[in-house]
């Protein structure tokens, strides 16, 4: 699934190609990644508006409109955000597309179809996204390590599932997760209680270079996963655990192991993260 650093690059790579751009035709072909409102009234609302720019919300992506409606999409596992020229063939799977008046085309795919696209109207409570239910960013100024100790020591569950809680934190999914844990040298299976206050440090000064380091690389991608120009990410090489189940430890040597924790393929290395 993207996570933050790819919604973010998504949202960087479609701002230049869409910003000032008004939507002049709407046609969507799977109407049940529409969930609101009604695919009808989508379509008849959002056309005629004009973009006036893109934002991020944890794993959501945000089209900012100049009615101050926003259009809002979840990736999910598979879906891809693109902006691309009119003449552009459609890659498969592609299931809703909003033409431009710039000569482009913005397009979501979505091979597995668990993505998910709203429209929020400027004058409605969004209770149907999930995003009022986010915790903090990770770049808010008010997280650091009395943030994540305040929300998560008293809980019984592992530090993977606490971090990955989107209630606490929003847009750090797994492979970030893991790569968090190793760089803080914690063991993914502690239970929360037992983070000492050095780790909470560790853990929480981990996380925002991390994510950001992606970014600078466009994101992460496996096989799915492209920018807003449909290019793959880069930072797959910079990963020291996610995906490497069987190498060797770039710190130490030791053979890097995948587990499960909380139901989520965890990578560690048993001699690095204590």
């Amino acid at each position: 699934m993207p996570e933050l650093p790819e919604i973010e690059t998504v949202k960087r790579t479609l701002a230049p190609l869409i910003s000032g751009a008004s939507i002049t035709a709407c046609r969507i072909e799977r109407p049940q990644l529409i969930k609101h409102p009604s695919p009808e009234d989508f379509s008849a609302h959002i056309v005629g508006q004009k973009i006036v720019d893109t934002g991020r919300r944890g794993k959501f992506l945000l089209i900012n409109l100049q009615s101050q409606d926003t259009l809002i999409a979840h990736l999910r596992m598979t879906g891809r955000m693109l902006c691309t020229p009119h003449e552009y063939p459609l890659l498969p799977h592609t299931h809703v597309i909003f033409e431009l008046d710039n000569d482009r085309e913005l397009r979501f795919a979505d091979a597995r179809r668990f993505g998910c696209l709203w429209l929020k109207r400027a004058d409605e409570e969004d209770d149907f996204t999930g995003i009022s239910r986010l915790g903090i960013e990770p770049f808010d100024d008010r997280f650091g390590p009395e943030y994540l100790k305040e929300k998560l020591s008293s809980r019984k569950v592992t530090i993977k599932q606490g971090i990955l809680d989107q209630s606490v934190l929003a847009g750090l999914g797994n492979i970030y997760a893991d790569e968090v844990l190793f760089a803080a040298g914690v063991d993914p299976t502690r239970k929360t209680d037992t983070i000492t206050d050095e780790e909470w440090q560790k853990i929480a000064e981990a996380i925002p270079p991390i994510l950001l380091s992606s970014i600078a690389n466009n994101g992460t991608t496996f096989s799915d996963y492209l920018d807003g120009e449909g290019h793959k990410g880069n930072n797959m090489p910079f990963l020291q655990v996610y995906k490497r189940t069987g190498m060797p430890c770039n710190r130490c040597g030791t053979t890097i192991m995948k587990i499960k924790v909380g139901g989520r393929g965890t990578h560690f290395c048993p001699n690095c993260q204590k």
